[in-house]
């Protein structure tokens, strides 16, 4: 079992995982009869900075349903920034092939976002309307099955899980860990849920410490996420700062 210290790691992509039918066999009966204790989006084990070499940041995406923001994912490519894009099954449905294409992209990695798209909970705690998962055996699947479709469709086993709303429980957390991904929060959230306008999205991405995990959105090509990402990335560029990968990075 892992031990959620606060210890920094250091963790690369493509870590391997047991196939969603085997999955909860890598959970111990211990953590799986947990109650928990603590619940919300900064709970020890969740990562959400990293040790930076200068003036760095990282850049993270979460696609939640529906549409695929391919002016913001250009903007990246086009500055040649790299970025942790977490993909959902209600994604992967709305945009076929998108994914496949995504993954195979060296600028970018692909991170589990959940089957359902849902908090983790062992209790059905909710968060912003939406009702999470019931069990410790719920939560298994909300993070296996999703991570079994995304082994299968790009051949590479994400090392990297968010769950719907960032919201968990301790004992999901811990799960997360014993099926062998990092859970990963964010210290700068950058959109409000692909809710804020252009400007309050490119003050917070150029706003944010070195070290920053940001969290932002690649599903609402309507919002202001694109055009405030647009306006950051080569402003920083200019004024000297770099964007790195998650992975490879000493998180904490």
């Amino acid at each position: 079992m892992t031990a959620l210290t606060g210890t920094a790691v250091v963790l690369g992509a493509g870590a391997r995982m047991p196939a969603a039918s085997a999955a909860s066999g890598a959970v111990p009966a211990a953590d799986l009869a947990r109650q928990p204790t603590q619940w919300g989006m900064a709970l020890p084990g969740i990562v959400s900075r990293f040790a930076p070499s200068g003036r760095q940041i990282a850049l993270t995406f979460d696609a939640c349903d529906r549409a695929c923001d391919d002016a913001l994912l250009d903007t990246l490519e086009r500055n040649g920034v790299p970025a942790l894009l977490f993909v959902c099954s209600k994604w992967i449905d709305a945009n076929p092939g998108r994914t496949e294409q995504l993954s195979a992209n060296p600028l970018f990695d692909v991170g589990n976002h959940g089957t359902r798209h849902v908090p983790l909970s062992v209790t059905g705690r909710s968060a912003y309307g939406i009702a999470g998962t019931t069990s410790a055996s719920e939560v298994v699947d909300e993070v296996s099955g999703e991570q079994a479709r995304l082994t299968a469709l790009t051949g590479k086993a994400p090392a990297f899980f968010r769950t719907g709303t960032a919201h968990y429980d301790d004992v999901a957390v811990q799960i997360v860990h014993d099926l062998g991904l990092t859970p990963v929060g964010f210290s700068v959230n950058a959109d409000a849920g692909a809710t804020a306008p252009a400007a309050a999205v490119t003050a917070a991405i150029t706003h944010a410490a070195p070290g920053s995990i940001v969290l932002a959105h690649m599903n609402h090509p309507r919002s202001g996420t694109g055009a405030g990402v647009a306006a950051a990335v080569p402003a920083m560029l200019a004024a000297g700062w770099q964007f790195v990968p998650v992975a490879g990075q000493s998180l904490a």
